[in-house]
């Protein structure tokens, strides 16, 4: 939070994460994806990497994944969510 609140600072209009849940209980991850929702409906964009899907998922609009520095798959969060298999294949999960 604090990382995030500093970043703010300057007025951006970007803003990147790189695991904001990492080492977070569960109800503090849900308080920085509430945070990161606030950002973006304020039309600040946010670039997440992020490992826990269930809170990538809360608040992303889009799904890149990305594979020695390359894209290998793009989707909407409907689109990459009805087709299991491929995210299994993807991300194995």
């Amino acid at each position: 939070m604090l990382a995030i609140g500093r970043a703010l600072l300057l007025g951006p209009k970007l803003v990147l994460l790189d695991e904001p849940s990492d080492g977070l209980a569960p109800t503090v991850v849900d308080q920085v994806m509430a945070v990161v929702k606030s950002l973006t409906a304020t039309g600040i964009s946010v670039l997440i990497v992020e490992q826990d899907l269930r809170a990538a998922f809360s608040v992303a609009g889009r799904v890149v994944v990305m594979s020695k520095g390359q894209i290998v798959h793009e989707a909407s969060i409907a689109a990459f969510r009805s087709d299991p298999g491929r995210a299994r294949e993807l991300l194995g999960v």
